[in-house]
């Protein structure tokens, strides 16, 4: 910086008040009235770097120039600490696309990961290849699943909504696409991403693809699942209509806790084309599960997404000595209500549930039918079994991904129980009865102020009862049985005039990060 002078404008010449030129002398300096340029430093996105300073002494006589080096820190909370990749402070113009370089730019950056710099992938000839791999590869999450040619391979829409083939699956990451494929009839069976083989024929390093079930659909849509999955299905033209082509692939990858995996399995859906389709949609899906363990659907990560499933469970016998885990979830891992059935009858809806979605208020219902005959505790019984289920879990996950053995993520569900003054004339002797099921679920808006997560914090669940009086022989009465859902958001705003978190008045440069996003 000491040789850097911005306002040396004049060859040969002493440029005035620039107390940097180095065509100026003592003398020219005592004739200066200020210095036009007081500091010279280089990059100002270092955290450290070197300054000079210049003044003019005009206490002096004659006046003279005044010149320091120092160390400058740069006080700002975002600084460069060190440049070892000098190219990246500056830009480099990008390839634009024309005529004549497109395929080889689409064929470049199709791929869902590519490269910056394609010319320093180094291939390394004495590298294991996927070929030579062996079952004990351990994967890291995100890391592309080899197989015996290249990887597993994930088609999904690039450029437009048409396929491509180039998308790798990376381990752990669930991933669902759905793209566009061109076809006809007359090449059906000369299209590679239609048939089975494309998706089985590779092995996942020392771990064969298996075939779990084969779905066909017809032209109208009706789906069918074979009896045996073992049975390959190739495209072939029958009747002018194209049979066996593959419109879903569902794979699920079983790994080790040491990111070893052990089995791969597909699923897939087969349908048939007319020779009026010129295109189909292809849906694809990967999933992952550790060996030894359940599969349990995750609601949010970590916080709750609007529309999915309330994830419940209850503690296992023998809580909580000996327990291996706290918590196990129940059938389907969720919370659920009575479902309303079209006839509104109470006795043919008894096991319909329905799942309590987060964010959403729900209703549903139906009429009982009591006549004198009916008993009373066999009926209180089969209220109570209608409203709440077989097996009403005890607790609920407070976070979406919230794992069964992390006890302090769950919340038990409170329960209440109210009378109602309404008596309905049909026993000799009062008997109570249960009419309906409400539940309130708590939450409220956790962690960063940007990106909040929704948390449940409380669920209630309040059992209504009414008063039952006997009616007279032959006589009937209907009663209404509802349940409900309502979600209350008691998230604390903050006080006026209060900052509930610190603020940092700065502003970077728009190209700052280049070349990282």
């Amino acid at each position: 910086v000491a040789k850097l002078c911005v306002c040396d404008l004049l060859v040969a010449q002493c440029d005035v008040n620039c107390c940097c030129d180095p065509d100026c002398s003592a003398a020219d300096f005592s004739l200066f009235t200020t210095c036009s340029v007081p500091i010279v430093t280089g990059d100002n996105r270092l955290c450290s770097q070197k300054a000079a300073i210049y003044s003019l002494d005009v206490e002096a006589n004659p006046p003279e120039r005044i010149f320091k080096l120092i160390d400058q820190v740069n006080p700002s909370v975002f600084c460069i600490h060190a440049t070892n990749y000098k190219e990246a402070l500056s830009f480099s113009s990008p390839q634009m696309p024309t005529s004549e370089n497109f395929d080889q730019l689409l064929k470049e950056f199709e791929s869902a990961t590519f490269s910056a710099e394609p010319g320093s992938w180094n291939m390394n000839t004495d590298a294991q290849s996927p070929s030579d791999a062996n079952e004990t590869y351990r994967y890291e999450y995100g890391v592309p699943i080899q197989t015996e040619d290249a990887f597993l391979r994930l088609p999904s829409p690039v450029v437009s909504s048409w396929c491509s083939d180039a998308n790798p699956a990376g381990f752990l990451v669930n991933q669902a696409t759905k793209c566009t494929r061109s076809v006809s009839v007359e090449k059906c069976g000369n299209i590679q991403a239609v048939s089975m083989l494309f998706y089985i024929n590779s092995s996942v390093l020392a771990v064969n693809i298996t075939v779990q079930s084969v779905v066909v659909q017809s032209l109208n849509g009706m789906w069918t699942l074979l009896n045996s999955s073992d049975v390959l299905r190739l495209p072939m033209i029958l009747d002018e209509v194209c049979i066996n082509i593959v419109l879903g692939v569902s794979y699920h990858i079983t790994y080790t806790d040491a990111g070893e995996i052990i089995e791969a399995a597909a699923s897939f859906v087969l349908g048939a084309i007319n020779k009026e389709a010129l295109s189909i949609q292809q849906s694809f899906e990967i999933s992952f599960t550790q060996v030894n363990t359940k599969p349990v659907p995750l609601s949010g990560n970590p916080g709750y997404v609007v529309g999915l499933p309330v994830r419940a469970g209850f503690r296992p016998q023998g809580y909580p000595f000996p327990v291996e885990i706290f918590f196990n979830t129940n059938k389907y891992g969720q919370l659920t209500i009575l479902k309303s059935t079209s006839n509104q009858d109470c006795l043919a809806a008894q096991g319909a549930r329905t799942p309590v979605l987060f964010g959403y208020n729900m209703v549903s219902g139906c009429k009982l039918r009591i006549t004198a005959a009916v008993k009373c505790q066999p009926l209180t019984q089969t209220l109570l079994d209608l409203l709440k289920g077989q097996t009403f879990p005890e607790y609920v996950a407070s976070f979406g991904n919230s794992r069964a053995q992390d006890v302090l993520d769950w919340v038990p569900i409170t329960h209440f129980q109210t009378s109602e003054q309404r008596i309905y004339n049909t026993f000799q002797s009062s008997c109570q009865i249960p009419i309906s099921l409400e539940i309130e679920v708590k939450w409220t808006k956790y962690g960063s102020l940007v990106n909040p997560q929704a948390r449940i914090v409380n669920v209630t669940a309040t059992i209504t009862t009414t008063t039952l009086k006997q009616l007279p022989s032959g006589r009937e009465r209907t009663i209404p049985i509802t349940s409900s859902v309502v979600f209350t958001d008691i998230s604390s705003p903050a006080e006026p005039g209060y900052k509930a978190w610190p603020t940092i008045n700065v502003k970077l440069p728009f190209d700052f990060f280049f070349p990282f996003v």
